[in-house]
C-alpha cells in the first residue's frame, strides 16, 4: 500500500520518479530526510528564478522554498516518508498555510487551496539494490482553485520533475559507496 494514500488518496495531479540505488535503506532514507535544495546548484538556481518576482517587489520570504517548509506527516522507519504543505502554489510567494500537525493536514478544507503531499518510499530492488521511488500528488481543493493551479501545474512540472531527478541522483550519490558500485558492475 502506498503510504501517500493515508493522507492524499484522491487527487488532481501527481507524478513519480524512482531511482536504484546500491547502499542500505537506512542510509537512503536518512539522506532524503536531510536533504536540501542547495545541495544540488541547478535546483538551487530553479528555485531561485521561481521566487524572483517576489524578491523584485520586496515580498520575499526569509529563505527559499525548501523541504524545511513541509510538515513531516509521517515516517515509517527506514521505508517511507511523508510531507506535506498547503497553499496557492501559483501565486509568486506561494501562498503558504501553517501545517502545525498531521491531523491540520488532514482537516478539511473550503477555501481555494491546494493540498501537496510529497512522499518517498524505498523498495527492494534488484540486485542488491534498494528502489528509492517518490510522488507528488496535488489535490486542489475547490473548483476555482484547480482553474488557478492547472495552468501553473503544465507550466512548473517539467522543472519540478527535474528537481525530483537530480534529488534522486545526488542521494544517490551521497549514499553509495565505491565497493557497492564496484561489487554492482561485476554482477552479470
Amino acid at each position: 500500500m502506498n503510504p501517500l494514500d493515508d493522507f492524499l488518496p484522491r487527487f488532481n495531479f501527481s507524478e513519480r520518479h524512482s531511482i536504484d540505488i546500491c547502499a542500505p535503506d537506512s542510509r537512503i532514507m536518512n539522506a532524503v530526510a536531510t536533504w536540501r535544495n542547495d545541495d544540488d546548484p541547478l535546483v538551487r538556481s530553479a528555485i531561485r528564478l521561481r521566487e524572483m518576482p517576489t524578491r523584485l517587489f520586496g515580498r520575499a520570504r526569509r529563505q527559499h522554498l525548501d523541504l524545511t517548509d513541509f510538515t513531516l506527516l509521517e515516517r515509517q522507519g527506514d521505508t517511507a516518508l511523508v510531507y506535506g504543505l498547503i497553499g496557492t502554489f501559483w501565486q509568486a510567494d506561494y501562498g503558504l498555510c501553517d501545517i502545525p500537525s498531521t491531523d491540520a493536514f488532514l482537516a478539511p478544507r473550503h477555501d481555494d487551496v491546494c493540498k501537496l503531499t510529497l512522499g518517498f518510499t524505498v523498495q527492494p530492488g534488484s540486485r542488491n539494490t534498494h528502489r528509492l521511488v517518490t510522488e507528488t500528488r496535488v489535490l486542489c481543493v475547490t473548483e476555482r482553485a484547480a482553474r488557478r493551479f492547472t495552468p501553473y501545474w503544465y507550466l512548473i512540472r517539467p522543472v519540478s520533475s527535474l528537481i525530483r531527478r537530480r534529488m534522486l541522483a545526488t542521494i544517490r550519490k551521497q549514499t553509495e559507496t565505491s565497493s557497492c558500485q564496484q561489487r554492482q558492475a561485476a554482477l552479470p
